[in-house]
């Protein structure tokens, strides 16, 4: 059940990109999330609010453009109320392998950190 809810939450995430909604974001990242990873060679490091507003600022979104989705969850580890996902996923072009760091939380799993790695151009 709990990985059934896992690969939820992850879908959620993915969607709230691919179809570029702040209220997805909110839905699927704890509100204390932090998002980080190099991106263009920089530290980007974003909470989750800032993070909804970056992911409702790309438009017309993925969906709106008729691309491809493509998510890949790689694993999932539990362990008690906490989880560690790798997923790879295409984003603005690139293809994302992140690691999400979830918490289970009054019976609904949210994501409560995001580090991002950047594999290179989306294919």
């Amino acid at each position: 059940m709990s990985k059934k809810s896992i690969e939820k939450v992850i879908q959620l995430y993915f969607d709230s990109m691919f179809e570029s909604s702040n209220e997805k974001v909110k839905q699927s990242f704890h509100p204390n999330a932090i998002i980080a990873g190099v991106f263009g060679g920089k530290f980007v490091e974003m909470n989750r609010d800032a993070f909804g507003k970056f992911v409702e600022k790309n438009q017309p979104s993925a969906k709106a453009n008729n691309e491809e989705p493509k998510l890949e969850i790689v694993s999932i580890e539990i362990a008690g109320d906490t989880a560690m996902a790798r997923v790879r996923d295409d984003y603005l072009g690139l293809t994302f392998l992140d690691t999400l760091s979830l918490v289970k939380m009054e019976k609904h799993w949210v994501i409560y950190n995001k580090l991002f790695h950047i594999e290179g151009d989306a294919h």
